[in-house]
């Protein structure tokens, strides 16, 4: 039986620099819900494990890392927020570190089972729009609002240079969409946009189409 929530949840799924982040964000405030930044959760474990010198593979040392460390999530200004032990690691997040090692990370089952149900717990206190890999497909199944945001190869390269980040976007894919848990896919009843040639603007205008035609209040906006 699905879960039922008492709040309203957007998922935005979508691969690496596809424009999600930037989306999501946008139509959180217009929308005057939550922005969720799941890929900062795993981001904030990854810096955690790197920190402590924890060897990113050893399933088992991470997991017992993450038994021992108070994470806490939370929300600050309509955006969420997570702590380690009281700590923000917010400006480390895109270190060369964090980005080299988040999709190893991430493909921990145990990773995934605890930052899951911190996500789901979002939606039992608010409004959200929720972006991540696997948000349509494993978190939140269950909600008629399912977006995937794509762009090409190419595009998706030169967002990721302006960034200032230097990972293989092709290497990053492959990781994503053949691990074991949780892979990054298309929900089956996601509304799929192609955001190559598409502000972030004709992005967040194409689902609030979407969003009328599947019924959701969207009062004068």
């Amino acid at each position: 039986m699905a879960q039922e929530y008492p709040h309203i949840v957007i998922a935005i799924d979508g691969p690496a620099a596809s424009g999600k982040s930037s989306v999501a964000r946008v139509l959180a405030r217009k929308l005057r819900y939550v922005y969720v930044n799941t890929g900062a959760m795993y981001r904030a474990v990854t810096w955690l494990t790197v920190e402590k010198a924890v060897p990113v593979a050893d399933s088992g040392r991470v997991q017992q890392l993450l038994h021992f460390t108070k994470v806490e999530c939370g929300v600050q200004d309509g955006q969420s927020t997570i702590t380690l032990d009281g700590v923000d690691p917010t400006e480390h997040l895109v270190d060369e570190a964090v980005n080299s090692n988040v999709s190893a990370i991430a493909s921990l089952p145990d990773v995934r089972r605890l930052l899951t149900q911190k996500q789901r717990a979002f939606a039992f206190d608010h409004d959200i729009v929720m972006e991540g890999r696997d948000i349509g497909s494993t978190v939140f199944p269950e909600t008629p609002y399912k977006f995937y945001i794509d762009a090409s190869p190419e595009v998706r390269a030169q967002r990721r240079a302006k960034q200032g980040l230097q990972d293989s976007i092709a290497t990053r894919d492959k990781i994503d969409s053949s691990r074991r848990t949780s892979p990054l896919v298309i929900a089956e009843d996601a509304h799929v946009i192609d955001s190559s040639n598409l502000t972030v603007e004709g992005v967040v205008g194409e689902i609030f189409g979407r969003l009328k035609q599947k019924g959701l209040p969207l009062g004068d906006l």
